[in-house]
C-alpha cells in the first residue's frame, strides 16, 4: 500500500469520525433540548392540577374572611376583610365540643381497626389451617356489600344493645376489623421473610410475641397508613353521626354533623340570618387537623410505597 494511500485511508477516517462526532453533539443538543421541553411541559402541568385543587381551599379562606352579604360573591380577593369572624364563631358555634368529639371518636375508630386489621392479617399470613383461603376470600368478598345493605341491620343491632344516641356506634364495630386493611396488612406481613418468625420460635417466643415484637414493628408504615385512612374516614363520618347521634345534644355532635346543623341553623328558610360566614370559618379550621396529622405522616406514606415496591 502505498503513503499516498495510506493518507488517503486515514483522511477518510478522519472525516467519519468528524461527521460521528456532529451527529452525536447535534444528538445529544437535541435531546436535552427535548428534556427541558418535556420538564416546562410537565411543570406546567403540575402547577395548573396544583392550582386546580387548590382553588376550593382558596375560596374558602376567602368566604371566611368575608362580611355576610360577600361570602357568595365568589371574589378570592375580599373587598371586606373581617377577620373578627374566627373569633365571633367561638360564640356562635360549639365548635370546640365538635373538634374534641370527633378527635376521640376517630381516635378510639382508627386505633381499634388498625389493631385488630392487623392481628386478623397477621393469622392470615403466618398459619396455615384448613379453609383459610376460602375463609380469606369471605373476608374480601364483605367489600363487595353496599353500604345500604348493612345499614339497617346494623342499626337494629345497635338499637337492641342500646347504645343509640351514644358514640359507641362509630368506632364499635371497628373491633372486629376491616376487609380492605386485613388484606393490605397481610400482603405487608406476606413479604416478611419467614425465617425471622422460624428463629424466634426456636428462641421460645410465642405465637403473640411474634406479632407483637416481629410483626408489628417491621409494619410500622403499613400500620400508619391504615390508621390515616379510618382517621380521616371518621373525621368525615356524616352518615354514621346523623344516623346515631341527630337525637342528642348538639354539643355531642361531630364536626360533620355540626356543620350541616349550622348550615340548616343560619339558613333564613328556618329563621336564620344567613350568616354563613360563620360556617365558612367552622369548615376550614375543622381541615387543619387532617392536614397536621397528614403532614406528620407523609414519611410513612413514602416508605409504605417504596416497601411495598421493593417486595414487588
Amino acid at each position: 500500500m502505498s503513503a499516498t494511500t495510506q493518507r488517503a485511508g486515514v483522511v477518510s477516517f478522519d472525516a467519519e469520525m468528524t461527521d460521528a462526532a456532529t451527529r452525536t453533539a447535534n444528538g445529544d443538543r437535541w435531546y436535552r433540548i427535548r428534556s427541558r421541553i418535556g420538564k416546562t411541559v410537565l411543570a406546567v402541568v403540575l402547577v395548573g392540577f396544583a392550582l386546580l385543587f387548590l382553588y376550593p381551599f382558596a375560596w374558602l379562606l376567602a368566604a371566611s374572611l368575608k362580611p355576610r352579604g360577600e361570602v357568595f360573591d365568589n371574589a378570592l380577593i375580599p373587598e371586606t376583610f373581617v377577620p373578627h369572624n374566627y373569633v365571633e364563631v367561638w360564640n356562635q358555634l360549639p365548635l370546640l365540643p365538635w373538634i374534641g368529639n370527633s378527635i376521640l371518636i376517630a381516635l378510639l375508630a382508627a386505633t381499634f381497626v388498625a389493631v385488630s386489621s392487623s392481628m386478623v392479617a397477621f393469622g392470615f399470613a403466618y398459619f396455615s389451617f384448613p379453609g383459610r383461603k376460602i375463609l380469606f376470600g369471605l373476608v374480601l368478598a364483605t367489600m363487595m356489600l353496599p353500604g345500604a345493605v348493612t345499614m339497617v341491620p346494623q342499626y337494629l343491632i345497635w338499637k337492641d344493645l342500646g347504645a343509640l344516641g351514644t358514640w359507641i356506634p362509630l368506632f364499635g364495630a371497628n373491633l372486629f376489623g376491616s376487609a380492605f386493611y386485613i388484606f393490605l396488612q397481610r400482603q405487608f406481613f406476606l413479604g416478611l421473610p419467614r425465617e425471622l418468625f422460624e428463629a424466634a420460635r426456636l428462641d421460645g417466643a410465642s405465637y403473640w410475641g411474634l406479632f407483637t415484637r416481629i410483626a408489628m414493628p417491621l409494619s410500622i408504615p403499613s400500620f400508619v397508613i391504615i390508621f390515616l385512612f379510618e382517621f380521616q374516614a371518621s373525621w368525615n363520618n356524616f352518615q354514621g353521626a346523623l344516623i346515631y347521634l341527630s337525637a342528642g345534644s348538639v354539643s355531642d355532635y361531630t364536626v360533620p354533623l355540626g356543620i350541616s346543623y349550622a348550615m340548616t341553623t343560619f339558613s333564613p328558610t328556618n329563621g336564620g340570618h344567613g350568616d354563613y360566614q360563620y360556617v365558612m370559618v367552622a369548615s376550614l379550621l375543622v381541615t387543619l387537623p387532617m392536614l397536621i396529622l397528614f403532614a406528620f405522616g407523609q414519611r410513612y406514606f413514602i416508605e409504605g410505597v417504596a416497601t411495598q415496591g421493593r417486595k414487588g
